[in-house]
């Protein structure tokens, strides 16, 4: 006798990515303002495009990376929604550009209805806060790729800047001042450090620290901080923007600055987070070895004219003179003291 086989079998199970796609749904519908056309489920999000004389389409993707290993291990799903969303839209905001629409992929082992939707949850409120419309993406399940409770969550936006409005760094020169605003802590970065450092068991994650003042876990489960509507405003003045992710100070800064110029930073101007200190010390981690992985408590760094320092410190209280464009000399563009 022959043997059925279903998928359901195989490991993949329609009912319930059916359930997971409604739960969805129902999340990315409050984000939705008159441009959308047609939200998730339908074949493709459609998006009415107007109000712009000459727009520069700004495109960025980017994963949670292992952060979502801690989020797995502590339960907790939701707040990787809005690390995904924020990461995005920091990206393209260096550019100067507000995000249109944000398109999300999900991929499990299992699929987990509950997660799914706690994930939705957290990508729609990050969503509104932004301003930006979740207009669609994909929920796979996947037993042949991902073991277990194992999963992965990237995110794909789309954003906008009249061409004339472009923010390409192409006007910076030495005696610039840079500012730092802070980070909310490791945003999405580093947590593959992080594990090898502390493991990645739910026992090792709810310890408390003093010098955390909380456990372990709540603190790299902090979401990545988003700098849209505050940076807003500002945006006519800014010369410069670099979003403070993999890589660090180290990397993502020249990444903005013209060639020949580097950037010089004062560590002391700043006050280093906690987190970051417990990081080193249980890891045994050298200095350079932090600022290159890590933002080290500057989440993203804000390039100006020094005659708009007052202007940029008086509308952005938080912020810190954290350093000054120089002219380069030899290979090295970032110095940090």
């Amino acid at each position: 006798m022959t043997l059925r086989h279903t998928y359901a079998e195989a490991g993949v199970n329609i009912a319930l990515a059916a359930k997971a796609k409604e739960l969805i749904k129902k999340h990315a519908a409050t984000t939705y303002g008159p441009q959308v056309l047609s939200g998730v489920g339908f074949f493709g999000g459609l998006f009415e495009f107007k109000g712009y004389k000459k727009p520069v389409l700004v495109s960025s993707v980017d994963g949670v990376g292992t952060k979502l290993k801690i989020a797995s291990a502590l339960g907790r799903y939701d707040s990787v929604g809005i690390d995904i969303v924020n990461h995005c839209v920091n990206d393209i905001l260096t550019c100067g550009a507000e995000p249109l629409f944000f398109l999300d992929y999900i991929a499990m082992g299992r699929l987990m209805p509950e997660a799914v939707e706690a994930i939705a949850r957290g990508l729609a409120s990050a969503c509104r806060d932004a301003g930006c419309a979740l207009i669609g993406g994909e929920t796979a399940e996947m037993p042949g790729l991902y073991a277990g409770g194992d999963y992965d969550l990237v995110g794909f936006i789309i954003g906008v800047v009249e061409k004339d409005k472009l923010i390409m760094g192409k006007a910076i020169k030495a005696g610039d001042v840079i500012l730092g605003l802070p980070s909310s802590g490791l945003h999405t970065n580093g947590y593959s450090l992080v594990r090898r450092v502390f493991g990645e068991t739910a026992s090792a994650l709810n310890k408390h620290y003093p010098e955390l003042g909380q456990k372990l876990g709540e603190v790299l489960l902090t979401p990545h901080r988003c700098y849209l509507n505050p940076l807003k405003p500002l945006l006519p003045v800014v010369k410069g923007m670099a979003h403070i992710t993999g890589g660090g100070l180290i990397d993502n800064v020249p990444r903005v600055l013209p060639k020949g110029l580097a950037a010089s930073f004062k560590t002391k101007a700043w006050v280093v987070p906690p987190i970051f200190e417990l990081i080193q010390k249980q890891g045994n981690i050298d200095r350079n070895e932090m600022f290159h992985v890590f933002n080290m408590g500057i989440g993203m760094v804000i390039i100006c004219s020094p005659k708009d320092v007052d202007y940029f410190m008086k509308s952005l209280p938080e912020a810190k003179i954290i350093g000054e464009v120089i002219r380069q000399t030899g290979k090295v563009r970032v110095v940090i003291e």
